[in-house]
């Protein structure tokens, strides 16, 4: 299969259908096309927490502030996954969570290109095409066309540690989810054998499930992507707490 990403929402990811019909017979499976628009962190971050769940496919990807630039298309190989898109760092997270899982390494090359039709749309004219040939060669020879080459200097991205000392954590929000829970990068350790805690000075309960407070109270748990999470019970956790993205949290156990 070749599963689709991208910030574009609709129609435009049907062209890249298309394009990619015209050359494989592959079975296309949509992850999401309402990603937060030009938000290269925020995908990346979901990216890690689905794909895995997928058997070995071709993931192409396309979120692409930087579309018409020089910036580089990459082919990305995770094992007996291959992943596509812009040279943003959009795909290093995933492919290194699909690489560690199989044990093996992330391996990064360089899809050479020139003189795309559009050069608003590279998802249809240059990572469409690229996904699908690398369906129909094969994961495991894709490296071997003439226009892909190896790229060490590629753009990563890597979502910040946390600080942990003593009884104070220091964490960030790094996406805040449809509901309006808001994801932190602070580990689920640090709500062991807790019944509350501060967060930026003002308690909150901690609870494994939000139907565990009432209506309209805030909590503290942990999602399942494995992180803390600030939430509402029906509610949103971003407006309740008063944070947004990438602001920081002090949370005192």
């Amino acid at each position: 299969m070749i599963t689709l990403a991208s910030d574009f929402g609709t129609p435009y990811p049907a062209a890249m259908k298309g394009v990619m019909l015209q050359r494989t017979d592959a079975r296309l499976v949509d992850v999401a096309h309402d990603f937060p628009r030009q938000d290269v962190r925020a995908t990346a971050f979901w990216l890690r927490e689905v794909l895995p769940y997928f058997p070995p496919a071709v993931h192409l990807v396309v979120v692409d502030p930087g579309v018409g630039t020089d910036r580089a298309a990459l082919a990305v190989r995770a094992g007996d996954h291959a992943l596509v898109g812009p040279d943003n760092g959009v795909l290093l997270p995933v492919a290194r969570e699909l690489a560690d899982s199989e044990g093996t390494e992330v391996e990064v090359f360089e899809v050479e290109y020139a003189d795309p039709a559009s050069s608003t749309f590279h998802g249809r004219d240059v990572f469409a095409p690229a996904a699908a040939a690398i369906h129909e060669e094969g994961v495991e020879s894709f490296h071997e066309r003439d226009d892909v080459v190896p790229d060490d200097g590629f753009e990563d991205l890597r979502f910040p540690d946390p600080e942990l000392e003593g009884a104070t954590a220091v964490g960030e929000v790094l996406v805040v989810d449809g509901f309006g829970n808001a994801v932190t990068n602070l580990p689920a350790e640090l709500l062991d054998g807790r019944e509350s805690v501060a967060v930026n000075g003002e308690s909150a309960p901690v609870a494994r499930a939000y139907a565990e407070v009432a209506p309209g109270e805030r909590l503290v748990t942990v999602g399942s992507h494995g992180n803390v999470e600030l939430a509402v019970n029906r509610g949103r956790g971003d407006d309740a707490f008063g944070v947004s993205v990438s602001d920081e949290i002090h949370v005192e156990v």
